[in-house]
């Protein structure tokens, strides 16, 4: 199951060099494609803000 990135996101960009597969893509809010997430949870463990957990 992949993770996701809730409203809480500050688009801080912390998360975007964790992820191994690139799922992460930028905006306002960040996102998280479903289909490329491994689950690895890399991502959820740097977010300062705690904006990203499993879906």
């Amino acid at each position: 199951m992949a993770y996701k990135i809730n409203e809480d996101c500050t688009a801080c960009g912390s998360c975007l060099g964790e992820c191994p597969v690139e799922a992460i893509k930028e905006g306002d809010i960040y996102t998280i494609d479903a289909d490329t997430c491994t689950d690895c949870g890399a991502c959820a463990d740097v977010c300062p803000v705690e904006a990203i957990h499993p879906a």
